[in-house]
Parts: C-alpha cells; sequence; structure tokens
C-alpha cells in the first residue's frame, strides 16, 4: 500500500512514541500540519515563535529523558531554530527537528522562503540531512530519532521538501537501523576502569568532579551510592548539579569560575581527580596550567573527543556514565590512606558559606531559599547570567529536583519556553522558571503558551533593571562605564552613565500589567516578608502560570567569582566599586 509522505511522517511519530509535538505552521509545512490535523496518538503544541518551541521542545526532552520533536516550516521558520539547535547540541540534549522546503526542484534557486538550513545547521547539531527521495523517509526519520538519542545524545534537522511530503510511497515504517560508520560506543573498557579504581584506592586527596553526563545518564543514585560506600567527596560542574542531593555530607557544592570557596580549594588541593561526564571548558578549569595541578586525572566521558582535548587526563575512559558508575561501583575499594579529607573539605565549606547579607530588603539568597522552602522537590529552570549563578548556588536540589539550564551555549530566554516543555513532559511535578528582567524579555511571549495549555508554571523573575551580569564584569573590570546594559535607558536620558540614581526613569514593561494583558495573576515583590505569600499564591493557581517580579538591588554582584583567566584559587570573594 503506498501513502502520502505526510501520512508516513505521522505514522513515524506514534511508532517512535511520541507524545508531544512542539509545532509552527507555514507555508512549507503546511500539508504536514494537514495531516496532523485530528490526531490523537499525540499532542501538538502551538508556542508563539520558532525559539520558544525548541526550548520547549528541549525543556521537555530533559526533563523526561525522551527526544524532544519539534516542526517549523521553511525560511525564516527554519532559521529560528538555530539558536536552539545549537543550545541542544552543547548540552548533549536529544532532539529531531523537522523543518519543510521548498521543492526540490526549486532548491538552490532562491525560492520565497528557501534557506540551506542544512548547511547552516551541519557543525551545530549531531546530523543534519534533507531528505531527496520519498522512498528514503521513512529510513531516514527512523536514523533521525536512533541518532539523536544514542551515544552522546544531540539535535538532529530532518529537512522535508514540499514534494517529497506530497509524493506516494511504501508505507511500511522501518523497525531497525543500521548506519555504516556510526556505531557508538557501548561497554566500559574494564582494564582501564580496574586502573582508575586503584588510583581512588591508593589516593589522599580523591575527588569526584560530576559534570552534565551523570545526569544526561539518569546516574544520580547510583553516583550518591557509589560516593558513600568509598567515602569520597564530590563537587559538580553547573550542569552536573543535582547529581548528589545538596544536603549530602559528601557533597562540596559547584566549582568553577562561580564555585563556592571549598568546591574549588577541593579541586586545586586534590591529589585524584576522577571526573564523569564533563567537558573541561573554560568555566570550569579557569587557568589550566594551574587547574588540578597536583592531581592525576581519570576522565570519563561518553564522547571520544571530549578526552584530553582541553585537559590532558592521566587515565581516559569512554563510556557511558551510568554504566561506568554501576561498573566502577563492583570493583572499587575505599581510599586507605584519605582519612580526615571529607571532613576538611566540610569543614571549609561551614567557615565560608555563600551569603549575600546587607544586601538591601529582598536579594537572591532570600528569593532562593524561599523557592526551596515552597518547593522541597520541583523542576527549575533558568535564564542566563546572574540569575542562574544564584540558582545554581542557592538551589537545594533534593529528591527528584532538576536543574534545567543553558550551560554550553548561555542562551537567555531559555527558561521560561524551558518550563513549558517540562511541565508538559512532567506534568506532576512544580515546575519554577527563574529569570532575569533581561532575558525573560527575549521569549516572554511564550507567556500565551502557558496560558493556553493551562499549565501552572511558578515565574520568577529578579529584576534589577541591568543586564546584571554583563554590568557586573563593565563594574569590575571596565571601570563602571555601564555600556548598554541599563534596560531603564531612554533618549532623554544623559547619554553615558555608570550609577543608578532616583531620578532614573520607570522600568518597560510593567511585568505585574503584562501578567494581567494575558490573563494571569502578577505579584510584585519588593521584601523578604513577602515572599512566602507570592509562593503561596502560586501554588494555588492550579490551571494557569503566575508570574513574581522581584525586585532585587540594582548593582547587586553574584560572588564568588575566578577573573577569566585565572587560576580556581585566584577567587574575587569581595568587591566594592570605587566612590561607594
Amino acid at each position: 500500500m503506498k501513502i502520502k509522505g505526510t501520512q508516513l511522517f505521522v505514522k513515524a511519530l506514534v511508532a517512535e512514541g511520541v507524545d508531544t509535538l512542539f509545532a509552527y505552521p507555514g507555508g512549507m509545512a503546511i500539508d504536514l500540519f494537514d495531516a496532523l490535523y485530528g490526531e490523537t496518538d499525540f499532542r501538538v503544541v502551538l508556542p508563539r515563535h520558532e525559539q520558544g518551541l525548541i526550548h520547549a521542545a528541549d525543556g521537555y526532552a530533559r526533563a523526561t529523558g525522551k527526544t524532544g520533536v519539534c516542526l517549523v516550516t521553511s525560511g525564516p521558520g527554519a532559521t529560528n531554530l538555530v539558536t536552539g539547535i545549537a543550545t541542544a547540541n552543547y548540552d548533549s540534549v536529544p532532539l529531531v527537528c523537522f523543518t519543510g522546503q521548498v521543492p526540490t526542484n526549486l532548491i538552490g534557486n532562491d525560492a520565497f522562503q528557501e534557506v540551506d538550513i542544512v548547511g547552516i545547521c551541519r557543525n551545530i547539531c549531531k546530523y543534519a540531512v534533507t531528505v531527496r527521495r520519498r522512498e528514503d523517509l521513512g529510513r531516514i526519520i527512523k536514523e533521525a530519532f536512533y541518532i539523536a538519542r544514542t551515544g552522546k545524545p544531540g539535535p538532529v534537522l530532518v529537512d522535508l521538501p514540499k514534494d517529497v511530503q506530497n509524493a506516494l510511497g511504501p508505507d511500511e515504517y522501518p523497525s531497525e537501523v543500521s548506519i555504516r560508520g556510526y556505531k557508538p560506543s557501548t561497554g566500559v573498557h574494564m582494564g582501564q576502569l580496574k586502573k582508575a579504581a586503584a588510583m581512588l584506592e591508593s589516593a589522599k586527596r580523591p575527588l569526584f568532579l560530576l559534570g552534565g553526563g551523570v545526569n544526561i545518564a539518569g546516574a544520580g543514585k547510583q553516583m550518591t551510592a557509589l560516593a558513600e560506600r568509598l567515602g569520597v567527596p564530590a563537587v559538580t560542574t553547573i550542569m552536573g548539579k543535582g547529581a548528589l542531593p545538596a544536603d549530602h555530607p559528601l557533597y562540596i557544592g559547584n566549582m568553577g569560575m562561580h564555585g563556592n570557596v571549598a568546591a574549588n580549594t577541593a579541586v586545586s588541593e586534590c591529589d585524584l581527580l576522577f571526573s564523569i561526564g564533563t567537558r573541561f571548558n573554560d568555566r570550569i578549569t579557569g587557568k589550566i596550567e594551574e587547574f588540578a595541578k597536583g592531581a592525576k586525572i581519570v576522565h570519563i566521558d561518553i564522547d571520544a573527543a571530549s578526552i584530553s582535548r582541553n585537559i590532558v587526563v592521566d587515565v581516559p575512559i569512554v563510556a557511558d556514565a551510568r554504566e561506568a558508575i554501576e561498573k566502577l561501583s563492583e570493583i572499587a575499594l575505599p581510599p586507605k590512606h584519605a582519612e580526615g579529607w571529607a571532613e576538611r573539605l566540610q569543614a571549609l565549606k561551614a567557615q565560608t558559606p555563600l551569603t549575600m547579607e546587607g544586601k538591601g530588603k529582598l536579594n537572591p539568597q532570600d528569593i532562593m531559599a524561599a523557592i526551596n522552602e515552597a518547593y522541597p522537590e520541583a523542576i527549575f529552570t533558568t535564564d542566563v547570567g546572574q540569575n542562574q549563578m544564584w540558582a545554581t548556588q542557592f538551589l537545594q536540589l533534593r529528591g527528584e529536583s532538576r536543574l534545567l539550564t543553558s550551560g554550553g551555549l548561555g542562551t537567555m530566554g531559555y527558561g521560561l519556553p524551558a518550563a513549558i516543555g517540562a511541565k508538559l513532559g512532567r506534568p506532576e511535578m512544580p515546575v519554577v522558571s527563574i529569570s532575569g528582567d533581561g532575558g525573560f524579555q527575549m521569549n516572554e511571549q511564550e507567556l500565551a503558551t502557558a496560558v493556553c495549555e493551562e499549565l501552572p508554571v511558578t515565574i520568577v523573575i529578579l529584576n534589577n533593571s541591568y543586564l546584571g551580569n554583563v554590568r557586573q564584569w563593565q563594574e569590575m573590570f571596565y571601570g563602571g562605564r555601564y555600556s548598554c546594559t541599563c534596560l531603564r535607558k531612554r533618549k532623554s536620558c544623559a547619554q553615558w552613565c555608570s550609577s543608578p540614581t532616583a531620578g532614573c526613569p520607570p522600568y518597560v514593561p510593567d511585568f505585574v500589567k503584562l501578567a494581567a494583558s494575558y490573563g494571569i495573576e502578577g505579584i510584585r515583590v519588593t521584601d523578604r516578608g513577602q515572599l512566602s505569600d507570592a509562593f503561596a499564591r502560586a501554588k494555588a493557581n492550579a490551571k494557569a502560570p503566575t508570574l513574581i517580579e522581584c525586585i532585587i538591588d540594582r548593582e547587586i554582584d553574584i560572588l564568588p567569582m575566578v577573573p577569566g583567566g585565572n587560576a580556581l584559587s585566584d577567587m574575587v570573594t569581595q568587591y566594592k566599586k570605587e566612590g561607594k
């Protein structure tokens, strides 16, 4: 029996177990949307912008562990996916992105809304392909899902020309995949793992460094059990946060540019750094020559290309984090000579706590503490900038809690749409989106999506009237010259300024009124005493989002901080702007 390509597309999604499709229609995808009409085997969600759409698919994938799937039209519809594809690629998120395309006979002729989206995305995704023949459609879709979720997960783009969509062809959808040249690594090299286990046993100051790969593999419980059995302390990257419970006695905290003193000290002083699922990027390592200078380094990662790329390691192991942790648990013995090491790090953590005392009526630590109290277990999403760093410093991830954030690309505008995707994928879990006032405005239109999908997402905006992270760098390293970071600045203001005053123009927009325009509750919080009531009201809204705007000090900084190019030991823990 022969069916249209559009019909096979729908059949393929059902066969792949897709339950949610994030989709935005257009001319070169209209036939696919016609085939979706009346479909009941999965849900079709209509966001308000293609970038919001792909971030929602990303949040869905991270929250569920499934493959996120999205569909857009050609031209601008496709190019609006680019930032989201790069975001997912950096953070190893499995996505399959379908784009409409002009008919094959028009490709290369500068047809209306034609772009070479495969060429554009080839270097920022795991695989990109244009389907040129109807008989290849089923095989290519099957391969796309397989590639996206196997090995190191990542986004795959499938470009669908309009004539291929409408052409008749076989109705069979493949049940198996065989791709010559793509054979994801499976298993663990036991010889290397035994060597690493022996190094653990003999180390005096061993330390686990846990990255996002541990969370992607769903290996948090196994990792916690391993750390407990061995008595070895652990630090995390931002993406690895949650691999051990925040209140676990062996968890020292986040390390890196905005890591805590104890975690960065642990990395600098350990004699064995046992790293799992991290790329060792510059935000983690600081000055490479000084990174874990006196330590032997074990590196477990599913991506062979990530090993010894930035940091040369002593024992490389290419493996899935969960499988490696489980195998290590079978053979590893507790260190023989590490007495007092974990206790010393915990004592240092207690002596140098992260704190923001004396920062006005309301500060980010207050806000995160209130979130921790109101949401003991939740999925948290963030935007990028100071809000992200404060969330990683002060949120307490416990139980089934997860933190979804753009780690590698650092994408503003990610938080709200990712929260929408997470809530669609995990409706039983509370979902809290944390944004700065700048990042929130990049995809604030997705409030409409949350309203239309009746999603009780709590949206927290930390409003300091600045693009805060860049402003902080300007304050600390550029003489306080606030160039294009003040979000209150108007044409009538002085051309340049370096400090807010009481005479600054009012903020635009009024977020509470913006919430009202979407028919949802907006709450402005200016004092820490108002936080508990605000979150209680948000939790009472069972079928709609709630927006909570928190007004914080305009020049509040994120500390500690390791300035770019410095060693982890060169942390700035206090800073005062000249003249203040």
